[in-house]
């Protein structure tokens, strides 16, 4: 038995959550915070079989597409002045796409 930790866009939360459940995987969605553009994130708790593991990851990866965003949220030095401090340069980042960890489960119940 595997867990797997899906960490998703929100705007892919549920798309994914949809995707694996039709596809009869048990998901257990939570709502998290990224730590880099504090943007909202869904992190995904699949429970399954060892060898459907990759189809897992496969779904996943299918469905949650990646894109590019321009963002302020980037914090810079400013050169010209540090006695200004920070100011906010426009940064494009890529957002969406999945983080995934696959542990071992020690033990199951439902009950």
């Amino acid at each position: 038995m595997k867990i797997i930790y899906a960490i998703v866009s929100s705007d892919d939360g549920t798309r994914v959550t949809d995707v694996l459940t039709e596809n009869h995987f048990s998901v257990t969605r939570l709502a998290t915070t990224g730590g880099f553009l504090k943007k909202g994130n869904a992190t995904l708790m699949i429970g399954t079989e060892a060898e459907k593991v990759d189809q897992a990851i496969q779904l996943i990866k299918d469905t949650c597409g990646k894109r590019q965003r321009i963002t302020c949220n980037v914090p810079t030095p400013n050169i010209a002045s540090i006695s200004a401090g920070y100011m906010m340069t426009p940064v494009t980042v890529e957002l969406g796409g999945a983080t995934i960890f696959v542990t071992d489960v020690e033990r199951f119940e439902k009950i």
